[in-house]
């Protein structure tokens, strides 16, 4: 039978009034997504595999909930391929909108592959439960050519997986979907801290410096005894330093001593291993006694340098010493030389802490370390501890260096950082391995039993 000669198949008229009446079905029965197009910023370039990409723009279009599988409790499941979540959702949205409202925003743009339509990999931020959906396929002939014309886009999608792609799109809403996901670093920072001081006194016949002849082997915590100083004077008193191949590192002074006539004996004993030899020397006139902290300050991020005041020039010898950080403050000082031929009590000078510190760190902003040139992007921000977590790290951050935040312009110095704390819901699969290996003995040479 002959079509319906009173109606001009295809004619624009009539294109557009179906067209006018879908986008009018979307605007009362649908649902405000916004669509987010990927950019791609490093691609491979044998087989153009995506380094890494960004979603920096939002758009919001009117889009129709066709179906919504997994919303019904199913959660997540274990297939073969690991924990996968079948939260996902068919999405009806009008050609003409995208058309005339989407692609001429992002036609021409070189970081977007494709413009005329909707395409894979691109994201759909839906509001009813505040999740990022992605695009797996994009349907664009259903319902097929009536009267000549296509109308919809079908958007197929998953639950986004995040892989540290960049979302900045100044919409609070959709930006904080992936605060706590990916690869966090947490960075503990100092601002704008107190210097630390100490006091001494001066001991007459005190231990000047213990030098080490033999460092020994296998040493296990060992300890410094040095014999007693003679009758009136005060027994000095030495901790010994292991390093890592379980020989002595160094040997400091706690306590100088006084009264000593002669160089006292030293005797360095270990639950194990042995074989380490000191020597000592004494400065009987003008040396410095124990060295007690007043004040250990705040805000250090490397160890301060200490400094005693010379006894005059061709007099004697300066003491030595170091300090020992806890946290951001000074624990204690280290005695490496006594000193000789003081008369006076030294004045001992530490180190100012750096006073680089200001600002607040915003979301999502880019920090960026001035020794190593490390860039990092901003989780988020606790002001009252003055922990930073940190998100697609490219470089390292060494302990030290100050940070400096691009765009709130916050400047703080790292004391320390912890490992990467992966935080992703889907890497899992390790875990699940091990729970298994527990179950199924593989020690066994048959571990379902033998028959």
């Amino acid at each position: 039978m002959a079509l319906n000669p009173f109606f001009q198949q295809g004619s624009a008229t009539e294109q557009n009034l179906l067209q006018d009446l879908i986008n009018e079905q979307l605007k009362m029965y649908g649902v405000e997504v916004y669509y987010l197009p990927r950019k791609y910023l490093n691609e491979k370039t044998i087989i153009k595999e995506v380094v890494q990409s960004e979603f920096n723009d939002a758009y919001p279009i009117e889009a129709y909930l066709e179906t919504f599988d997994g919303y019904e409790n199913t959660g997540p499941i274990l297939s073969k391929f690991g924990i996968q979540n079948l939260y996902d959702v068919s999405l009806i949205i009008s050609q003409d909108r995208w058309t005339n409202y989407i692609q001429p925003l992002i036609q021409g743009l070189d970081d977007v592959k494709l413009s005329s339509r909707p395409k894979e990999g691109d994201l759909i931020w839906f509001p009813l439960g505040d999740r990022l959906f992605e695009i797996k396929y994009v349907e664009r002939e259903n319902p097929f050519y009536m009267l000549q014309k296509n109308y919809t886009f079908k958007l197929r999608c998953e639950l986004f997986r995040y892989e540290d792609e960049v979302i900045d799109t100044n919409v609070e809403t959709i930006d904080d979907n992936v605060q706590e996901d990916g690869y966090i670093q947490k960075l503990s920072l100092v601002g704008i801290g107190t210097t630390a001081t100490a006091i001494t006194s001066l001991s007459d016949g005190a231990v000047q410096k213990i030098s080490i002849t033999n460092d020994g082997f296998d040493l296990t915590s060992p300890t410094v005894a040095i014999s007693s100083a003679p009758s009136g004077g005060r027994t000095a008193i030495a901790t010994a330093i292991v390093n890592s191949r379980r020989s002595l590192e160094s040997i400091f002074i706690f306590d100088p001593g006084s009264g000593y006539t002669g160089p006292p004996d030293i005797l360095i004993t270990s639950t194990t291993g042995g074989g380490a030899i000191a020597t000592t020397g004494i400065g009987t006139v003008g040396s410095i006694g124990i060295v007690t902290m007043t004040d250990g300050g705040s805000g250090y991020s490397t160890t301060p340098t200490v400094t005693f005041s010379s006894p005059g020039v061709g007099v004697g010898s300066t003491a030595l010493a170091y300090a020992v950080l806890n946290g951001d403050s000074v624990s204690e000082i280290r005695i490496t030389s006594a000193g000789v031929g003081y008369t006076q009590i030294p004045t001992i000078t530490i180190s100012d802490p750096p006073l680089i510190a200001s600002g607040e760190y915003v979301f999502n902003e880019i920090i960026v370390g001035t020794s190593s040139s490390t860039t990092a992007r901003v989780k988020s921000w606790s002001p009252a501890t003055k922990t930073l977590e940190v998100g697609i790290i490219n470089g390292t951050f060494t302990a030290g260096e100050t940070i400096r935040g691009e765009t709130s312009g916050a400047t703080y110095t790292i004391v320390n950082q912890n490992k990467f704390d992966m935080t992703e819901s889907y890497n899992e699969n390790y875990q699940i391995q091990i729970e298994a290996d527990d179950i199924i003995d593989f020690t066994r040479r048959n571990p379902f039993g033998d028959p």
